[in-house]
């Protein structure tokens, strides 16, 4: 993998501050595959300065320039599409199709959607006596996880730059090599120097130093809950904007008039995706008493065709988790929900291969809502079959967390399903296997986040209003 020893700052890969080195190490063989520099905050400082000094000119661009280069943007990525899907394999462990499809595939139709977005968006309005502007909120601070290296990268890029926004990255640590590459392609494309801005660099220095900068208007993060309480807590001190997308523990309710083969077949594998590393995975399956005994027999044939293994291998459903941090903490809560009496219908602790950080496709039945395996976010290939004995009783146990980021219902017919779905205390729900769109707004009630992601509402969270009264 070709890495990069400097930061990509006002233009141009430059030295880092410091000498200190993050280690990129492959999960499918744990082998170290490159190294990046450590950001600083001298660092972070150089490239908050950057964007800073860029702004102005940025924002006075007239929209259709800047979605003509959001769209050379698209096009660039789609040109080393199998390039960017190759690095993801490599430094996350997604499998090569996913990789392709979804990983690169999904992020590109994000930025063609906010070329569209900027060349149409009413950013002048008229309201009575009244011309409103839309204006760019300024310098973003953008914090990236590992999960989904460029496409969480691009949901806070692409809207950034529609809106006329200059902001400053920080990757995640494990994922580096994805974000280097976006930057070259920025570097290509030719957007203005110091629009867009790369510090690689470890959360609690690099980010810490970019979410408390003075001279950073909104601080846009996608990660845990308790890291984004710390963002938020920090931001709140300084009065700045913050976009917070978080945890999940999302429930997949099975309504009695629902095919349940379906349901439950296409539950588990919404949970296998990515290794179970997505923040809205459907990690609760929720089915009426009744069915309950065949629901498990249905979950634990489903996980058997997730074949975990080597992600270039075309055989292969299943890769790596991302470190080997992340495969403790998984195998942990498998056996915590062991110890506290779930039942284990697939998989289990131990690890399906001798090496790589790989975890086994785990079915838990008999799980009751109290279980930690049923409220916290395990972000692994783990599902959770709860009992629920009429309507109210699945609605309590599926608003039961302190999440609230996505979820699913299914039923006989779609309007039965949209009327239990209207209840949910979440930001989005899937009615019987919808479609994931990614023009329709993404976020959290509760604790799983502040703002939403994508589309129209997706910009907003750029722009601020100012008023002329005539």
């Amino acid at each position: 993998m070709k890495a990069h020893d400097g930061m990509y700052i006002r233009g141009q890969w430059r030295p880092a501050a410091g000498t200190d080195t993050i280690a990129v190490v492959n999960p499918t063989d744990e082998q170290v595959i490159a190294t990046v520099p450590a950001g600083t905050a001298e660092d972070v400082d150089a490239a908050v300065r950057a964007a800073r000094a860029a702004l102005p000119a940025w924002a006075a661009t007239p929209p259709a320039e800047r979605a003509a280069a959001i769209a050379a943007l698209a096009a660039a990525m789609t040109a080393r599409r199998d390039e960017i899907a190759e690095t993801v394999t490599a430094e996350l462990g997604s499998t090569a199709t996913f990789a392709r499809r979804v990983q690169v595939g999904l992020p590109i139709r994000v930025m063609e959607s906010y070329a569209e977005l900027a060349a149409t968006h009413a950013f002048e309005t008229t309201v009575g006596n009244s011309t409103v502007y839309e204006e760019p909120v300024g310098v973003v601070g953008a914090i990236t996880p590992w999960n989904y290296p460029l496409h969480q990268i691009v949901a806070k890029v692409a809207p950034a730059l529609a809106a006329g926004c200059a902001i400053v990255v920080k990757p995640a640590e494990d994922t580096p090599l994805t974000a280097q590459v976006f930057a070259d392609l920025v570097h290509e494309t030719g957007l203005p120097a110091g629009v867009f801005n790369l510090v690689t660099g470890l959360g609690p220095v690099a980010g810490q130093a970019l979410a408390e900068h003075p001279d950073v208007d909104l601080v846009s993060f996608t990660g845990s809950t308790a890291v984004g309480r710390r963002i938020g807590a920090a931001a709140g001190a300084a009065v700045k904007r913050v976009a917070l997308e978080l945890g999940g523990k999302s429930a997949n309710v099975v309504l009695p008039s629902a095919d349940l083969a379906k349901a439950v077949t296409v539950g588990v594998a919404n949970v296998m995706s990515n290794s179970g590393q997505t923040c809205s995975a459907w990690t609760r399956i929720l089915v009426h008493t009744d069915r309950y005994d065949e629901a498990v027999e249905l979950a634990g044939a489903a996980a058997a065709t997730h074949v975990p293994g080597d992600p270039n291998d075309s055989g292969s459903h299943l890769g790596p988790l991302v470190n080997a941090a992340q495969q403790a903490r998984v195998r942990g809560y498998i056996e915590a929900g062991i110890a506290a009496g779930a039942r284990v219908v697939a998989g289990g602790p131990e690890s399906p291969h001798d090496t790589g950080y790989f975890v086994a496709p785990t079915v838990f039945a008999d799980v009751t809502p109290d279980m930690s395996i049923a409220q916290e976010e395990i972000f692994g290939p783990v599902v959770s079959l709860l009992r629920y004995e009429d309507e109210d009783d699945a609605l309590r146990i599926a608003n039961g967390t302190v999440y609230g980021l996505a979820g699913a219902v299914w039923a006989g017919d779609d309007a039965e399903a949209a009327a239990f779905a209207r209840r949910m205390d979440t930001g989005q729900v899937h009615i019987n296997g919808g479609r994931f769109n990614p023009l329709a707004p993404f976020g959290g009630y509760k604790q799983s986040g502040v703002g939403r992601e994508f589309g129209v509402h997706g910009l907003a969270e750029y722009l601020q209003t100012k008023s002329l009264q005539f």
